[in-house]
């Protein structure tokens, strides 16, 4: 991933904290046709001494060849990509000083990207599997006022959908944070456009706006 100096994120709590937010990953592999992209919810699970860039799980529909495919191989040390994307905006050239004085301005997008890496293992384990779509489950049932719990459907149920599923775990080698957030432009001009941002109201704008906007100094 190209990144300049000034948009590097390298704070691996930083960089954890999107996937986390922002779960959604696109797993880019390479088979035998050419690069395939699946789209799958991943968590993220901390750093350890073992793993200090972090692992991800998640699983995949048996049928689906990504975790057959021998590039996957873990002994072979051949990376798998996820890419995970934060906020991100259009912001105007209508939002810089410069465009009232030389007009010397133009569009731009801004965005949060992280890219993860490592080697893809297939985890074809029931009990595995259960305790992860327990942990998502409860995860992503959290905020409702009656949470589903995996034990809510039926035993024979869930124990026959997880024999078309695998788990998949990407222990990682490396995480390249891209944070593309007007670091590079003057904090009067940050002001404004985390303002306009807010004021466009969508929930990416607003998000992008806490990103954009100047910390004070203390």
């Amino acid at each position: 991933m190209y990144t300049p100096a000034h948009f590097a994120e390298t704070r691996l709590n930083v960089l954890h904290q999107l996937m986390h937010d922002h779960p959604l990953g696109s797993l880019v592999t390479l088979e035998a046709g050419g690069l395939s992209a699946c789209h799958i919810p991943f968590e993220i699970a901390p750093a350890t001494a073992e793993f200090p860039h972090g692992v991800l799980r998640g699983h995949v529909a048996r049928n689906n060849p990504v975790w057959r495919n021998p590039s996957a191989d873990v002994a072979a040390m051949v990376e798998a990509m996820v890419i995970f994307q934060g906020p991100s905006a259009y912001i105007t050239p209508a939002w810089y000083a410069d465009k009232h004085v030389s007009g010397k301005v133009v569009p731009t997008y801004n965005y949060a990207m992280v890219h993860a890496y490592g080697p893809l293992r297939a985890v074809d384990d029931a009990d595995w599997l259960q305790a992860l779509l327990t942990r998502l489950t409860n995860r992503f049932e959290a905020p409702r006022p009656q949470p589903w719990q995996v034990a809510d459907a039926p035993a024979d149920y869930i124990a026959n959908l997880k024999k078309v599923i695998v788990g998949i775990e990407i222990p990682l080698t490396r995480v390249l944070g891209s944070w593309k957030t007007s670091q590079n432009k003057l904090a009067t001009d940050r002001t404004t456009m985390a303002a306009g941002l807010r004021e466009r109201g969508d929930s990416a704008s607003v998000a992008m706006a806490g990103l954009v906007e100047p910390v004070p100094s203390l």
